[in-house]
């Protein structure tokens, strides 16, 4: 055999990417002291903690509206599975944190889905889990956006507006004809 042969088996990681964003990003700096497009790895019996704080937080948001610790993760494996998970906690007296559209008051915590927004104040993060094996440790890719992650969208009116712009209810005739319409408009 080989040294190559006799070599174990290389792992990969769990790999928990981070797109960050806020409004205000350019001019304060708040994500000056992230690492952005860089792995880092977090032993597994670690949490890995967001906030103001740079004593205890790994992850330091340099902004006085930020709370100490804002949030933490936890990485676990799921009971009796193979499956590799985060989960999610308010640490944040004064602010909620809301993840997707759950939101957690102090203490609060859920599993993180895959794939989320992870929000509080101006504050917006993307978090999407990879998938590995390793049970020692897993990884942190942190992003920064250059625009906001939740875009405002646009409601469908609830009336349908015709070509012409004239609504029906106005219109002095009172047709009760069908109004052709373009559903691929945007708004």
């Amino acid at each position: 055999m080989t040294s190559f042969e006799e070599d174990e088996t290389e792992e990969t990681a769990t790999c928990l990417h981070m797109t960050f964003y806020h409004p205000c990003q350019q001019d304060k700096m708040m994500f000056r002291c992230l690492n952005f497009c860089k792995r880092e790895q977090v032993r597994a019996d670690e949490t890995a903690k967001f906030g103001r704080d740079s004593n205890v937080c790994h992850y330091n948001l340099v902004d006085t509206r930020v709370s100490r610790i804002q949030f933490s993760l936890q990485f676990y494996r799921k009971l009796n599975s193979s499956e590799f998970c985060f989960e999610i906690k308010n640490m944040s007296k004064k602010t909620k944190l809301t993840v997707d559209q759950t939101e957690l008051g102090y203490l609060n915590k859920i599993d993180l889905p895959w794939k989320c927004i992870i929000c509080f104040g101006d504050y917006q993060i993307l978090a999407e889990i990879q998938e590995g094996e390793a049970m020692d440790y897993f990884e942190t890719h942190l992003h920064l956006a250059k625009v906001p992650i939740l875009q405002e969208t646009c409601l469908p009116s609830l009336q349908p507006i015709p070509e012409k712009g004239i609504f029906p209810s106005l219109s002095p005739s009172h047709d009760k004809r069908p109004i052709e319409i373009d559903e691929n408009e945007s708004c």
